[in-house]
């Protein structure tokens, strides 16, 4: 009798401590939305290696795709987090668009988008997506600097969770900074913006007043856009990386 409460003992410890070390395993998971070819795989590819490394450092998981038919409510309900590393606001299945206007409204977990998500019109044979635009404050994409430009990026609100650790002001060596037929910031809260007259070369494609990272504070669901998203050199970029890792942790909190 004995022998067998031992055993039964020792079985419910290994049990917990299984159950203990699943639970530690993940604190969060991540949906990764990245394009699968094009001009933005370098950067994909890059964002994917540094994301995995903080993901086994800081025990949560990610999973990626490259297209929106598994998007549904329930798919979306295993993830605390989506992540548009660089995937357009274009060409979702219906069933994907509501389930994740849903998500966002409702604040089943956090946002993070970047680069491409602003590209915001009609593209590819694609009508503009009017939630998205609104999300995004209501603009429209209207050009880019296509032969690319250094830039110093200075950040409005230091205090933001999203900033900690980032410096005043920093160099982004190489981007195409679209512009949008209006300035996002009457209805979103903004974070930073770009010092167009740091333009190096100079470009006569500007904006005047040109946020580049912004939250949209009237959707329950934590959010944050990052527009530099173009080369695998912002990896290089130890505030690009700080302004990443803390998104990421600040998004995934309900």
């Amino acid at each position: 009798m004995r022998k067998l409460c031992r055993e039964i003992l020792v079985s419910l410890i290994l049990l917990s401590i299984a159950f203990l070390a699943e639970a530690q395993t993940s604190k969060f998971k991540v949906l990764a939305m990245a394009e699968p070819g094009g001009h933005h795989i370098a950067y994909s590819k890059r964002a994917k290696i540094w994301l995995d490394s903080l993901a086994a450092k800081s025990n949560f998981t990610v999973d990626y795709i490259d297209h929106t038919d598994p998007i549904n409510a329930v798919y979306l309900n295993q993830y605390q987090l989506i992540i548009q590393l660089d995937y357009v606001p274009y060409g979702w299945k219906p069933e994907a668009v509501a389930a994740f206007e849903h998500y966002i409204k409702e604040g089943k977990g956090g946002w993070i988008g970047f680069h491409h998500a602003t590209l915001l019109g009609e593209f590819d044979g694609y009508k503009i997506w009017p939630w998205f635009s609104d999300f995004m404050g209501g603009i429209r994409y209207k050009n880019y600097i296509a032969d690319f430009a250094a830039a110093t990026v200075k950040i409005e609100q230091p205090k933001h969770p999203v900033m900690q650790g980032v410096p005043a002001s920093f160099l982004v060596e190489k981007e195409e900074w679209y512009t949008y037929d209006k300035s996002p910031r009457p209805n979103v809260e903004v974070l930073a913006s770009v010092d167009e007259s740091t333009y190096s070369p100079d470009s006569k494609i500007k904006m005047g007043d040109h946020p580049v990272v912004w939250s949209n504070p009237s959707m329950k669901a934590r959010n944050v856009y990052i527009f530099m998203g173009h080369s695998p050199i912002l990896f290089e970029n130890e505030a690009y990386k700080t302004l990443f890792r803390n998104a990421i942790f600040w998004a995934a909190k309900r």
